[in-house]
């Protein structure tokens, strides 16, 4: 790598010091950069070719440079005659002008070391082409090593050597003498022209007919750069010393066949004995054959033949030539129409200009982009004739890289897309706007292209507007999304809005739509569709329009309108839109249609979302049931619903005692708020008291009781009790079987309680306490049915004749009657023992299980949501699941404690309409 490195090091090296020492000094120089050394040509390419620019005007150029080192070997009166030979050619070169010939930017200047002049610029000579490569640059340039001639070139060139001729011949009067592939100059643009003038032969009688030209005899002592190549010279010069126009089209034949045979002469030369040579050649000219002419077209091989032709009046001349069927190639005269643009008018140019879409695709790109491109781009400075040459133009800029559109078009379109007029500049534009988008650099469309749509937006012109309404959708994908928010999108809105053309209004909201998805979701329902309500005209076509809008936005998989959207702004307004009068019966179903499909929508989502609420919502009730069933008495004696638990919990106990153990903490947390606002102030207040009041108790030391015997009466008469406890047991078992929990939640018998007041316990006063607060609450009717010697006023049901016990099952109004009306009564103490079994200790325990499988209570449903509501039981003697998720208590099955059987004091509940309204608001 190290070695190539340096190799190259020094080849660059040897070029940049050839050029130095060859150039350095020369006059040239003060007017001309030298560039790098690309070619070589004239007469045994003995001319160096290097690019260049002048100076002043940075204009590129060919530097031609002779280095006098070539021919040091050389006498000196020799050097003179070969840079006599080279000056003279460059001098006539110079002072002829002609398409078909070298354009001399500069003449010779001659300095100690070197002969230099400049050209139009080159890219090499024919002869580099072919494939001699003397005194090129090493390494070789790979354009020209790779360089391959196509067809179309080749007969365009061939036909430009043949007018270039026709020029020396017909109009100069002169014979040029040596046409060779190295005095055939490819200009940048790949046209082929004649240099190389060293032995033209002016003509002597210029204004006779019949020309007469003096032909030097062959020298084979002078140098061979002052002599013609003998290998393309006409064998009249040498065998007879004489020349005339045909000698060079001899030589057009000559290179002609070199062309076709990969740049071979057709007869190699021995130049030490070039007569034996030529008379050679001669009778091989005389008897040639198609086998020696096989790789030359076949339209041309019978030209070609006649130009090889021995006899000089055999041979077509250049005008001839110019003719022949051969040139009458599509291609060659696409080529030679704009070698000749400058002489046409702008009406023939735009009818030539019209065709050129059909014949660019049959050439190839090297051609077009090196020969046609620089023609067309030069006309843009004519305004009339850019809508003629854009689409060309731009055809062309379709089959080229990015790379080469950058460096090669862009630069020439940029003042066009400025151009306003004529009209027709913009509308090519438009329609060639994917184009533009994708291979401009994305600096240059901000700055060029994208104006130029604004500008066509805001055109006067109502159908520039539309027509570019109706391309933007097919490029957006192309727009850069800042520029399309805030540039592109509010002028189409303005557009829109301060139009008054119907067709523009209708082909902005069309091309709205047609953007749609390459914007984001906020941005069209935050700016887009509260657009739609601003439009002020009712025209059909823009309300169909305007629900096309809605429609893509609301269908579209990315975009979509939120349900509030669609309740709140797009169905208030499409609903009064869809009975326009204007709409005929399609229109207005395709309104209903749509309508139907948002209000579907809109009640699917927003139900499904009620839906899960209702489902967190009960999953929350769980959470918290678990919850509390968990926290320590102590903590919930002390949270915000305290007062509400312990309502419920007199209700759920039935006037059991305060629980004393941690084991019924559990059944306390089971409380619920479903009573709360059946409950009057008075009743609030009285259990406040009595919640101090045990608070008191249960904070106190227990008191040892006394004990006392108690004799046990003897029963004449069956007790009241005794009828209440089999009444009990008998319904409590069986509204609980169906839970088969009887074990657990059958009121069982407990111990004798003692019944005097002074000698209760704190539990035991406690539980009368709750006692008295069930009979308050629940509407007891209470009578003097006394409990015992140390009971004083301690009523706890009514009167036989009372609603709450005529309704107790197998109970005898004449067996209570006499149990308590007999004297003996009042002297003993009655059995409580059956009592214990409603206010002891153990409490009915059921499991979640069993909790959400009983049956709601029928009186609590008079205040509380049906079965399946939020509202509704869950349970029975036992917690309940209310609207919020709190505990409540149910009693059905239970006749006993149905609320229906007992007479409701008139400060309580009075009219169940009024707690469920006051359930109504608190559950909604």
């Amino acid at each position: 790598m190290e070695s190539m490195l340096n190799k190259l090091k020094s080849t660059v090296t040897k070029v940049t010091a050839d050029v130095t020492s060859a150039v350095m000094g020369n006059p040239v120089t003060r007017e001309f950069d030298v560039g790098r050394h690309i070619a070589s040509g004239g007469n045994g390419l003995a001319w160096k070719i290097f690019n260049g620019t002048k100076k002043s005007t940075k204009q590129e150029v060919a530097v031609f440079v002779f280095d006098k080192k070539l021919i040091d070997k050389y006498q000196k009166f020799e050097k003179d005659q070969i840079i006599d030979s080279l000056k003279r050619g460059v001098q006539q070169l110079t002072r002829l002008r002609h398409p078909r010939l070298v354009t001399v930017q500069h003449p010779l200047e001659e300095s100690r070391d070197c002969l230099a002049f400049c050209t139009e610029p080159v890219f090499a000579s024919l002869a580099n082409v072919l494939g001699n490569w003397d005194n090129l640059p090493s390494p070789l340039p790979s354009d020209i090593k790779e360089y391959k001639l196509y067809d179309v070139e080749t007969k365009y060139g061939l036909l430009q050597v043949s007018e270039g001729l026709s020029f020396l011949h017909s109009s100069v009067k002169m014979v040029h003498g040596n046409i060779t592939p190295e005095n055939i100059i490819l200009n940048k643009s790949g046209a082929w022209k004649i240099m190389g003038f060293d032995f033209c032969i002016q003509s002597t009688n210029p204004s006779e007919q019949e020309l007469k030209f003096l032909c030097k005899e062959w020298d084979p002592n002078l140098p061979s750069l002052c002599l013609p190549n003998p290998e393309y010279l006409a064998p009249e010069y040498i065998l007879s010393v004489s020349c005339e126009t045909a000698s060079d089209m001899y030589s057009l034949g000559a290179v002609t066949y070199a062309v076709f045979n990969k740049g071979k002469p057709i007869f190699e030369v021995n130049k030490k004995d070039i007569y034996k040579s030529f008379s050679r050649q001669l009778d091989q000219l005389s008897r040639l054959g198609s086998t020696t002419l096989q790789n030359i077209p076949e339209e041309v091989r019978e030209h070609v033949k006649l130009l090889l032709n021995v006899a000089p009046a055999v041979r077509p001349d250049a005008d001839q030539m110019t003719k022949i069927p051969f040139f009458d190639d599509v291609g060659a005269m696409t080529l030679q129409y704009f070698d000749s643009l400058f002489q046409r008018d702008n009406l023939q140019k735009s009818q030539f200009f019209k065709g050129l879409p059909k014949v660019l695709p049959k050439l190839p790109k090297r051609v077009i982009v090196q020969r046609i491109l620089p023609y067309l781009t030069s006309e843009f400075v004519n305004p009339d004739m850019v809508p003629f040459v854009l689409p060309n133009v731009l055809l062309i800029a379709e089959e080229c890289t990015k790379e080469e559109y950058v460096k090669l078009i862009l630069p020439d379109l940029g003042p066009v897309f400025k151009q306003q007029e004529p009209v027709q500049i913009l509308l090519i534009f438009l329609q060639k706007m994917d184009l533009l988008l994708t291979k401009t650099p994305p600096d240059e469309i901000k700055n060029s292209v994208l104006p130029m749509v604004y500008r066509a937006l805001e055109a006067p012109s109502i159908q520039i507007q539309e027509l570019c309404l109706n391309i933007i959708p097919t490029f957006a994908n192309l727009i850069d999304y800042p520029s399309m928010k805030n540039a592109l999108i509010p002028r189409i809105k303005n557009a829109c809005l301060q139009t008054s053309s119907l067709a523009v209004r209708v082909n902005s909201l069309v091309c709205l739509g047609k953007i749609l998805e390459y914007l984001d979701k906020w941005f069209v329902l935050d700016d887009i569709l509260p657009f739609l309500q601003q439009i002020p005209s009712k025209e059909p076509a823009v309300l169909m329009g305007i629900l096309g809008i809605y429609k893509c936005t609301f269908t579209h998989k990315k975009l979509g309108i939120t349900k509030e959207q669609l309740a709140g702004k797009v169905l208030p307004h499409l609903i009064p839109l869809s009975i326009e009068n204007n709409l005929n019966l399609n229109q207005f179903n395709s309104f209903i249609s749509v309508i139907k499909e948002m209000l579907s929508r809109l009640e699917l989502e927003h139900k499904t979302k009620l839906e899960q609420l209702h489902i967190m919502q009960e999953q929350q009730k769980s959470l918290d049931i678990t919850n509390q069933m968990n926290v320590p008495e102590e903590s919930k004696s002390n949270s915000t619903g305290n007062q509400f638990k312990q309502i419920d919990k007199v209700f759920n106990n039935t006037g059991n005692d305060v629980p004393t153990s941690g084991s019924d903490n559990k059944e306390n947390g089971l409380s619920s708020k479903q009573k709360k606002v059946s409950l009057t102030l008075e009743e609030k207040q009285k259990l406040a008291k009595e919640q101090e009041q045990a608070q008191k108790l249960k904070n106190q030391q227990p008191l040892k009781p006394q004990s006392h015997t108690i004799t046990a009466p003897v029963k004449q008469t069956k007790d009241l009790t005794d009828t209440l406890i089999d009444n009990m047991s008998s319904l409590t078992s069986h509204s609980i079987s169906k839970p088969k929990v009887a074990s657990s939640s059958s009121f069982s018998s407990v111990s004798s309680m003692g019944v005097g007041m002074g000698f209760l316990s704190p539990v035991d006063s406690t539980k009368r306490n709750i006692a008295n607060g069930l009979n308050t609450n629940m509407g007891f009717q209470t009578s003097g049915f006394s409990l015992g010697a140390g009971t004083t006023n301690q009523n706890f049901f009514s009167s036989p004749t009372a609603t709450g016990m005529a309704n107790v099952p197998n109970y005898s109004p004449v067996s209570a009657t006499s149990g308590i009306s007999q004297p003996t009564q009042h002297n003993r103490s009655p059995d409580m023992s059956a009592l214990d079994s409603l206010f002891g200790p153990q409490k009915p325990k059921v499991s979640m299980n069993q909790l959400s499988q009983q049956k709601p209570n029928q009186w609590l449903t008079q205040f509380v949501p049906p079965q399946g509501s939020p509202g509704a039981s869950i349970s029975v003697l036992g917690p309940q699941m209310n609207a919020l998720g709190q505990p409540g208590f149910g009693m059905q099955g239970n006749p006993f404690f149905n609320p229906q059987n007992f007479a409701q004091p008139t400060n309580t509940m009075t009219n169940s309409s009024s707690a469920s309204n006051d359930l109504k608001d608190l559950f909604g």
